[in-house]
């Protein structure tokens, strides 16, 4: 049975569809339409941000502490209906069961380290150089914030930016994906659950456009104090010129043509195995999904084979059963990725499945899990021989397709997997030390994995990228307070007198012609 999903607005359910209906399918089953969701238009999300705006001054004054605690108890009310939630998001975004719980595991694990950021949301105690006068700094909160997510990873992301923008002091105005709605509407319910005063968090469901348009109304009315974004890097830029035109610096995290580098002294089978989880884990549709393979020339053809091999007996299917991947996300995505597909050339060598393009009776998959025609799934997809001008090495593929190029010396993979100027996630595997450094100096993305795949993040190390994958901003562990805090300097003269910084200052005399005798 479909869900009737609304936004909710200060704790009420929006009314109304103004900008129409849009369904949110299985698409494992496409059959099976999870929601039916009633899609806001540009005034009712700038008239979320104002009433974020109204509630953000009483929330602030909550002591840091007691939102800390607030954080603490949402894991727990996570914690309790996890395996429920991983339910709904395979069922809404065909997320194989495992990764889905994972998924919901990192909601958890932010809020438990969060938990404690309540009380550390430190400041620091400044020595002045006059007397009697005192420097403070404070972290403060930016206001009220608008959040808009993808749905490849529906509950765990926005949990980067709901959770320590809550903490901080912050009220929040939450886009999420409309083909992930009722995965966020569980998500939003469970947080609310914590006790959260009404528009404290409030929750629009709107498509990209009409976002974009609130977003506007929300900054030249000034209710819209920061920007998180987690999307295409085309839109993102989109976003960063608004946001700049305001004076503001969002928050970025977005796509990613995420290089693996396989050195002559790499343990092979395990490079093999890091390439499949990344490459094809969620069928390719991760930001951290693995883009190119860059292998060296004289491990090429047995790493190629191996892998060949690997995925060609992978498990793929309905998501509920154990598969390395289900369906695509939606259908948009499909789409696109016939696009991609259409980037292949004669002089490319694909492998690694029966066939390429969507899974079907006319295309079947050895070993299929389940039934194709009733959903959207595609062949994993390894195309050998890429080169450095191919929009196949060049754009990022958000689908099961892997590139492979070679290189001879390890400056030229370096180059290489800095070439397409994405800079979100990097790995190499390699058993010299000295590599491992090299590639660390030398690679341009945000992080840098060794012996691990591409894909894979820990909630208390910073999450992002440079370059076409973000603006350099960072999420997850202390480093996303930076985001929804800013500093404030205060200084306190109690010396009953107006002292004036670099003109008051008391000088030591400094024979600076002494030397020591002969």
């Amino acid at each position: 049975m479909a869900s009737n999903l609304v936004s909710v607005i200060g704790g009420r359910p929006a009314e109304g569809a103004p900008a129409g209906m849009v369904s949110s399918p299985n698409p494992s089953r496409l059959a099976d339409v999870v929601a039916e969701v009633a899609l806001a238009d540009a005034a009712t999300f700038a008239a979320a941000c104002a009433v974020a705006k109204r509630a953000q001054r009483s929330w602030a004054d909550v002591p840091a502490p007691v939102r800390g605690r607030a954080a603490g108890a949402i894991g727990r009310i996570v914690e309790a209906n996890k395996e429920s939630l991983a339910r709904l998001v395979t069922r809404e975004l065909g997320k194989p069961y495992p990764e889905a719980l994972g998924e919901v595991q990192e909601i958890i694990d932010t809020c438990d380290f969060f938990l404690g950021e309540g009380r550390r949301l430190y400041g620091q105690t400044v020595p002045s150089e006059m007397p009697d006068k005192q420097l403070f700094t404070f972290r403060v909160p930016v206001g009220a914030v608008a959040v808009l997510t993808a749905g490849n990873f529906p509950v765990a992301v926005p949990s980067w930016y709901l959770i320590p923008a809550l903490v901080a002091g912050n009220t929040v105005v939450w886009k999420p994906a409309e083909y992930a709605a009722a995965s966020a509407m569980a998500l939003f319910e469970l947080i609310q659950a914590a006790g959260l005063p009404d528009g404290v968090l409030n929750i629009v469901f709107a498509e990209g456009q009409e976002a974009f348009g609130g977003l506007e109304l929300g900054l030249q009315a000034g209710t819209i104090d920061k920007i998180g974004f987690t999307g295409s890097t085309a839109v993102g830029a989109r976003i960063g010129e608004l946001a700049g035109r305001h004076l503001q610096t969002p928050c970025l995290e977005l796509g990613g043509k995420n290089p693996m580098v396989v050195t002559p002294s790499a343990d092979i089978e395990l490079a093999v195995q890091g390439a499949l989880f990344s490459g094809f884990g969620t069928a390719g549709q991760r930001c951290t999904s693995l883009g190119t393979l860059i292998v060296h020339e004289s491990v090429h053809d047995e790493f190629l084979a191996r892998l060949t091999a690997a995925v060609s007996s992978a498990a793929i299917g309905d998501p509920a059963q154990d598969v390395l991947y289900g369906p695509m996300l939606a259908q948009k995505f499909a789409d696109r990725f016939e696009e991609y597909l259409g980037w292949i050339q004669p002089y490319h060598k694909v492998l690694g499945s029966s066939g390429t393009g969507k899974i079907s009776g006319a295309s079947p998959r050895a070993g299929f899990i389940g039934n194709p025609e009733e959903g959207i799934f595609y062949h994993p997809t390894i195309v050998d021989g890429v080169r450095p001008g191919d929009a196949l090495f060049r754009e990022e593929t958000f689908g099961p397709l892997v590139s492979v190029t070679t290189y001879a010396g390890l400056d030229d993979a370096i180059e290489l997997a800095n070439a397409p100027g994405y800079g979100l996630s990097s790995c190499i595997y390699t058993n010299d030390p000295r590599e491992v450094f090299r590639f660390r100096r030398g690679i341009s993305a945000g992080m840098v994995s060794v012996n691990n795949s591409t894909s894979g993040a820990e909630a208390h190390l910073p999450f992002g990228g440079n370059g076409k994958s973000g603006n350099g901003s960072r999420q997850s562990g202390v480093w996303v307070l930076d985001q929804f805090t800013r500093w404030q300097a205060m200084n306190w003269d109690y010396s009953g007198h107006l002292q004036k910084a670099q003109m008051d200052v008391a000088e030591l005399t400094a024979d600076l012609d002494f030397r020591l005798g002969a």
